[in-house]
Formats: structure tokens, sequence, C-alpha cells
């Protein structure tokens, strides 16, 4: 399964627009965005995909923010989320807190974890726990970034918008 993961789109339309044309030339399964929406609009941009998603530390009004996954048939699950695909046990968090981030990294019960927040990309192994931020939709001080992560090959993509 190829799952197109991103965060930080601070409402940069333009930005979300270009990762949803390389998560569908890419043939990804659905998309996991791991927060800092901002506004509304920014999620009424996925109608048509298959998105997932978790709150960050910038999704002030989440009240509106679900009514608009509601209108896309999204599914948002809070600010965190943990979930298995191909046998591989996955979470994400936004990443907020470094101590939680840390603590769910370091715990070993995941083979993935996946977060924003720092709008810097990572992808290495810490224990037996692969870690994935696909840096930021937005750019802001370093270059706009999502990525795809394929579960049967554990390999990831990071893809330049």
């Amino acid at each position: 399964m190829k799952i197109g993961i991103m965060s930080d789109s601070h409402d940069h339309v333009n930005n979300i627009q270009k990762s949803i044309q390389a998560f569908r030339e890419r043939d990804v399964d659905y998309i996991l965005h791991l927060g800092d929406y901002v506004n509304p609009n920014s999620v009424r941009e996925f109608k048509g995909v298959k998105l997932v998603g978790i709150f960050g530390n910038n999704d002030g009004d989440k009240f509106r923010l679900m009514g608009a996954f509601n209108e896309v048939a999204g599914e948002i699950k809070g600010e965190f989320h943990e979930f298995e695909e191909d046998g591989l046990k996955i979470a994400c968090y936004h990443g907020t807190e470094p101590q939680i981030k840390d603590a769910l990294i370091e715990c070993g019960k995941y083979d993935v974890f996946v977060y924003g927040h720092t709008h810097k990309l990572r992808n290495e192994k810490v224990g037996k726990t692969l870690v994935l931020n696909p840096g930021t939709v937005h750019g802001f001080e370093h270059k706009p970034t999502i990525m795809i992560f394929d579960t049967q090959t554990q390999i990831s993509e990071v893809i330049n918008l």
C-alpha cells in the first residue's frame, strides 16, 4: 500500500493542490495529513481523494475542520492515531510536545512513527521504529515537501513541490 504523507499545509492552497496532484500521479491509496491545515477551506481541497488526518497545534476551530472533513468524506482521527497496514503497526502524532513525540518513538511499540510540526524532513530508524517526517507543505524557511511511504517495501520517497 502506498500512503501519501503530508503535514503543515497552513492554508497554502497552491501547494496543497500540487501535493494532491503528485499523489494522484503516483497512485497513492490514501493521503495521511499530520495536521496544521488551519482553515477548513484547506481541507475542502481534498474533495475526491481519500483523506485521513489528525489535528495539529494550529488547528483551532476543530468543529469547522471536522465539518470540512465530513464534506470531503475524509476521516479526522483526533490528535493521535494508530493503525495497521500490511502488518506494520503505525502511529501518527503532530509532534507538538517533544517529550510525547520522543516517548512514542522510543517505546518500541510501533514499526513506523510519523509526525510533522518541525517542518523538517526526517527518515531514520530509532531502535526498531522507522521515524518519518514529511517536512512542510507550506514551505516557510524550508523547501515545501511531501512523502510517499510504501508499506510493502518500507521505502519512503520525498517529493519536492
